[in-house]
């Protein structure tokens, strides 16, 4: 569910019109329902309510700062994968206890950084970094907080470039050997192991692949505790996905995730956190977008507009689907035609959907994709210097715009020419 609904014949955030931010702001942009974030974080957190637990929203994201502020302020706690992620989070007024710092890749100074902040716990991911971590730790004088993260080996039936728990992925180490691993992480100065970590891929949509991993979490909970390891925190992950084709079943909901993580692993007595994102933010935001011609070529239309690759690279880095619908409502029964849907950016690939049937729209109109609110504005660039698009937040009949989008002489000059040419 979310709160992006026609009414009097255009398309709302809650109880703003689309076309009255477009008006104030200028297309293209994204727009963020503050109802629909907090619909979908409770959802995840009473699904837990049976254990403790925390909900470490997966910043990544959407890291935008009135993002993180309202979901901080609801108890959130925040999952971030770099330095720069961890100063965000820390902005927007997170307590260090309510960090998970996760990511194959963490330097010495992020480690550093962290500690001097604030962490809850590091999510190693290898024995190189579990070296780096206690030698950083130590020579503060610090103990740092840890899991580690095991790769169960299992396919999460999603797309290849987000599956993140088979052998031939890049995160954690194998859990076959686990057990060594653990045993050289308690002997190591600075590092306080206290659960395991687990996260197998995003937009998971059936719940036999989390069981899967789950059992192998359980198993290892029960060696590890053998071998003398305190477990008391299990890091599970998210990955849960959202309907991007309205048409198809819908994924799993969060009530059934944490029946499964009770059914797996609640008789362990650890605390529980969970690291979901993309269900958080993907179906709280739209990208609204100004038609700027439709083209007629050899064998089809071109709906081309404003919006383009650099704003959102789902579709073209994943082949991502989002439904595409005019803000203002096609009339009951109105014909359908068929649209290949571009931006302007200089690239074949700056395609968002392929002959799609939708109604009629013409130059000038207003459309817009939903489920952007996940990976959109996050992954945007400069490409082709097109400045970054801005994003709006909706609270009620209230809306504020919480990132501005830069002048052309803002982008410009963040280049230094060289005093040589």
């Amino acid at each position: 569910m979310d709160h992006f609904l026609y009414r009097d014949g255009v398309l709302h955030a809650e109880d703003v019109a689309i076309s009255d931010i477009a008006t104030e702001v200028g297309a293209p942009f994204y727009v963020y329902s503050s109802a629909t974030l907090t619909r979908h974080f409770r959802l995840f957190d009473d699904a837990l309510d049976w254990t403790d637990h925390l909900v470490c929203y997966a910043m990544k994201a959407n890291s935008n700062q009135a993002v993180l502020k309202l979901l901080g302020d609801l108890g959130a706690g925040m999952d971030v994968v770099s330095g720069g992620e961890y100063m965000r989070a820390k902005a927007a007024g997170i307590p260090g206890e309510r960090i998970v710092f996760s990511g194959v890749g963490k330097t010495r100074a992020e480690m550093r950084l962290a500690l001097e902040g604030g962490i809850r716990q590091f999510n190693v991911e290898s024995e190189p970094e579990m070296h780096a971590l206690s030698e950083v730790a130590s020579s503060m004088g610090a103990v740092a907080p840890i899991t580690i993260r095991v790769n169960p080996d299992v396919d999460a039936k999603t797309h290849e470039k987000i599956a993140t728990g088979k052998s031939e992925n890049k995160f954690g180490i194998p859990i076959s050997r686990a057990k060594e691993v653990y045993a050289e992480a308690a002997a190591l100065p600075g590092l306080e192991v206290i659960g395991i970590d687990v996260h197998i891929g995003s937009q998971l949509t059936q719940l036999e692949p989390f069981g899967q991993a789950f059992d192998k979490v359980a198993e290892l909970t029960g060696v590890l505790r053998a071998e003398g390891h305190d477990i008391r925190r299990l890091d599970l992950g998210g990955g849960l996905g959202i309907p991007y084709e309205r048409s198809n079943d819908a994924p799993p909901l969060p009530q059934e995730f944490g029946q499964l993580v009770r059914e797996k692993v609640g008789h362990l007595g650890c605390e529980i956190e969970i690291e979901p994102g993309r269900l958080i933010a993907g179906n709280a935001g739209l990208l609204v977008s100004e038609v700027i011609y439709i083209k007629q070529g050899e064998d089809r239309q071109f709906m081309i507009i404003d919006a383009a690759m650099n704003d959102l690279i789902r579709p073209a880095m994943y082949g991502a689907y989002h439904e595409i619908i005019p803000v203002v409502e096609p009339e009951a029964g109105a014909e359908q035609v068929k649209y290949d849907i571009v931006g302007p950016v200089c690239e074949s690939g700056d395609t968002f959907a392929k002959q799609r049937v939708m109604p009629p729209v013409e130059a000038g109109a207003l459309v817009a994709f939903r489920s952007a609110g996940a990976y959109g504005a996050v992954m945007a660039s400069e490409y082709n210097s097109r400045p970054l698009i801005p994003e709006v937040l909706v609270h009620e009949d209230q809306f504020a715009v919480i990132r501005a989008r830069p002048t052309f002489d803002e982008m410009i000059n963040r280049d230094t020419i060289p005093s040589w040419l």
